[in-house]
This record gives structure tokens, sequence and C-alpha cells, in this order.
């Protein structure tokens, strides 16, 4: 989670002030410190030469920044033209390389741009060997888009001070945006916050979905033809999605009702939101007026968009963290972590509505004897096929983890004792019926079952019961399933 709060401290940093100078020693100085990195520069486009030139730096060579690079010439050329990160590990293999601090060994470039287009690139470089790990990468490429953000705004208010309530509260969404991590969250006050800062009737944000537009969130007065979660096909949107292109709909009571997203809406316009060239929805702005949209809001429009896209995609990268720390690293199920967290939440479930719930407590049988005759690797490997072959089995609804070692647990939402056994009969019969490759034996599962409230009102009273009943499986033999005993697991809860 520390890698958030960078990106929180980041962004509020480099979004907090329009002077352009100001920006680009905000931007070093983060890149800087956050990465420990001696050499950080910000080379911009000149688009009529098609030329990058240093703009701001720290640390390189005396002279070096009054140098030029083609587009395509050299590390940060080759990210200009490829609009992506490019990454030489050792510069001294990479014939891309241009020199620009002698203490360089490797160097990453990531281009800083302004909805599809790239106005320059963030030139970070180390004196250590392949000092940027893929998580790095990730963190650095999400930090330039807010630095592109930055850097654009920055350009809008030298060259349109007259729009300055316009500017002021694209940054304060920026602003707000970044304070906010939950996705749905922050759809909803995006919304809000566009549909005051620019006054129009209606402010929606759909984000693709297959071939569809989904409503994601709205704020405004008009009437929705489709309610929140609700789909319009992609299609009619397809050329503009295609060409990340601004669309203005002058008039929409000449066009077709279907394509209406708010009943009383007479115009619109509907910018993409791009983020490093994948487009993710589109933000539409209703008015109730025809004609209600001009040239001259398109440029803040725009921006405000990419706010909304960089915003979404630290949304994505948040809830992939989240999701990370819940995820056991060798079978990509959930972990003990996940199994705690959830089993509070379904006794609560239960213990309100009245629906029920079990869990059980599943081991794979002398699995230690297993390692010792195949090897760990083949081990490691049983236990992924183990995992994949309970998550098949089990309903959307129900959460398996690996509780520890080749201990698995398995929480069952609306459901009695008698399914509870019913499923890990299902899940024993499956172990013992599969193949597993490279292990010339049967391999099996013993689990124990308990129900709530039948064997526990508590997740330790549960647990302990579906463990007591897992024991019992283990000493009638192994490759069985046994049901907690209400009564015995009442009698060693109490103490008598």
């Amino acid at each position: 989670m520390n890698n958030i709060a960078v990106l929180y401290d980041a962004g509020q940093a480099v979004l907090s002030t329009f002077d352009l100078d100001e920006v680009l020693q905000r931007i070093l100085g983060i890149a800087r410190d956050y990465f420990h990195l001696r050499h950080v520069a910000i080379l911009l486009l000149d688009r009529q030469s098609q030329q990058l030139y240093v703009r701001s730096q720290i640390g390189w060579d005396e002279g070096q920044d009054k140098l030029r690079w083609a587009v395509g010439q050299g590390i940060t050329g080759a990210t200009a033209l490829k609009k992506q990160p490019v990454y030489a590990p050792d510069v001294t293999k990479d014939s891309r390389y241009i020199c620009s601090a002698k203490s360089t060994l490797s160097e990453l470039a990531i281009p800083l741009m302004v909805r599809d287009e790239v106005v320059g690139v963030l030139d970070c470089q180390s004196d250590r060997m392949n000092h940027f790990d893929s998580e790095t990468i990730d963190l650095l490429t999400l930090f330039s888009t807010q630095a592109s953000i930055a850097l654009q705004n920055a350009r809008l208010y030298s060259l349109e001070q007259q729009r300055a309530r316009q500017l002021q509260a694209i940054n304060a969404i920026a602003q707000q945006t970044t304070a906010v991590l939950d996705l749905e969250d922050l759809l909803g006050r995006v919304c809000q916050l566009i549909q005051d800062a620019f006054r129009v009737s209606h402010v929606s944000l759909f984000l693709r979905e297959d071939h569809d537009l989904v409503l994601r969130a709205h704020h405004g007065t008009l009437t929705p033809r489709i309610q929140q979660g609700g789909r319009f096909p992609a299609e009619p949107w397809s050329k503009m999605l295609a060409s990340n292109t601004t669309l203005t709909e002058a008039d929409l009571n000449e066009g077709p009702s279907s394509t209406k997203f708010f009943a009383e809406s007479a115009s619109r316009i509907c910018i993409p939101l791009v983020s490093f060239g994948h487009t993710l929805g589109i933000l539409a702005l209703d008015s109730a007026l025809p004609d209600a949209f001009r040239d001259g809001d398109l440029q803040s429009l725009e921006s405000v968009a990419d706010i909304c896209a960089t915003a979404i995609q630290n949304a994505h990268y948040v809830d992939r963290v989240k999701q990370l720390a819940y995820l056991d690293g060798l079978t990509g199920i959930f972990n003990r972590r996940f199994f705690e967290l959830r089993f509070m939440e379904e006794i609560e479930r239960a213990r309100r509505y009245g629906t029920g719930m079990a869990v059980i407590m599943a081991d794979i049988d002398q699995f230690k004897r297993l390692n010792d005759e195949f090897g760990h690797v083949l081990g490691d490997e049983v236990l992924r096929q183990v995992s994949s072959l309970f998550h098949q089995q089990l309903r959307k609804i129900d959460v398996v983890c690996r509780y520890g070692g080749e201990e698995f647990g398995i929480l069952l939402t609306q459901t009695d004792a008698q399914h509870a056994v019913n499923v890990a009969e299902k899940l024993r019969k499956m172990v013992a019926t599969w193949q597993f490759p490279g292990v010339p034996r049967t391999v099996t599962i013993s689990a124990g079952a308990a129900a709530f409230p039948s064997h526990g009102a508590t997740r330790d009273d549960l647990v302990r019961a579906a463990d007591s009943a897992l024991y019992s499986a283990k000493q009638a033999g192994r490759n069985k399933v046994c049901l907690a005993n209400p009564a015995r697991e009442k009698s060693v809860a109490s103490g008598q």
C-alpha cells in the first residue's frame, strides 16, 4: 500500500500549481526523491521539427542538456515514437543509448502523453545496472500520466488565462480524484464535480465492457433512459472510440432517440477517456439546450477527461494491489488473510438474514510423503492443480483459500450442513480420480465440515469444529469427509 501513498503524494504535489517551471521542478524532485534517481530530465516535443529538447533536468553532465533528439533517436526518441515506456537495463549493451551522464548504467524513458499524443518524455537514469523492476516501472508510468496532466494544465493556463475559472475547476477535480481510490466512489464524485464546474445539465461516465458502454455513474437534472449499470451498444460511437476524437452533437432531436442517454437531452459532447492509447470509455456532458457546447470549451473538457482516465487507471491499479494482497502467490487462490476477512462477513450475513453458512477445512493426505518422493516442484504443482479443481467446482459466491501449507479453507454462503458435506464429498471424489501429471499414485484429500449455527456461532467455534472433523477424517483412514458433531463440539468449547 506504500505505492498508493506515493501516487497520492505525487499527484497532490504536481497538480497543486499551474506555474510551468514549478510543475517541472516538482516532477523532477518527486522522481529523484521517491525513486532514488540521480539523473532525471523532462524533454518536450517540438512539433514543428519533431525533435525532443531538454526543458528541465537534474544531474546531467554539463552541456548535455543543450542537445536535441529526433523522434526515434536514442532511448528517449524511441519512447516518443513507440508511445510506450522503453527500458535499457544495461545501457552499455543498448545501441540506442545516448550519453547524458557518464555514471548512468540503466535508463528508463516514459512518454508524457496528452490523450493519444506525445508531448514529451520523462527520462530516468540510474547509476545502478538494472535499477528499475517491473513494479517501479508501473509506478513511474502511472506517475507520468499525472505529470502529463500537470504539464498540460500549465500550458492551458499560460495560453488561456481568461479561462481561469474552468482551469481552477480542473485542478480542483484533479486533486479530488487523487484523494479517492475506490472506483465507484471516484466515478460518482467526478460526475458531480464536473457538473458543478461546467454548469451543464447532466454528466455521465460510461466504461467499455466487451462491445458495450456501461453507465457506471451520472449526476445532473435530466431523466436517465437506462439505470446505472445499464448498457448501450458501443457501435454508434465506434468511429469516435477508434480514433479517440471528441464528438459534439449540436441537436440530438435530429437523430434517433435510441442514442440519447437522457430523455430531455438536446445537445451533447462525448469525450473518449484515453490512457496510454487505451480507450477506457466515454465522458458525456448533456444539455437540455440545443447547441450548448462551444469549441472554446473543448480543451478544458478534454483535460478533465484526461484527469478522469488517469484517476480510473489509478483506481484499477489500487484494486490490483489490494487483490494481490489477498492472493496466495503459489496457487493464485485467496490466502488466509482474505479467509479471515470474509469469514467474519459471512457469519454476520448469516446471523442477520438467517441464510446459513458453512466452512470446510480440507487437507491433502500425506503431502509430506509426496514431497519426499517426488520433490517440491511436483508438490507445488499438485497444490496448484488441487486449488484449480476446487475453484472450478465451487459457485462464484463461495470462497476457496489456501489456509496454510497443504490445507485449504472453503467458505460456503447460504448453505446448510448437509450441503456442505455434499460439496466436500464432490471435491474429494474429484481429487481422488484426477490424474496428476508426474505422480504415479492417487492423490487424495480429507475434509471436515461445520455449519453455522449448529456447530458454532463464532469464527473460532466453527473453525475448531471443522478442524476436529478433519482430524476425524484423518483418523478414519484419510480420503474421507466428516461432519462436525454438534454435541461434542459444544462440550469441547465449553470445557466439559
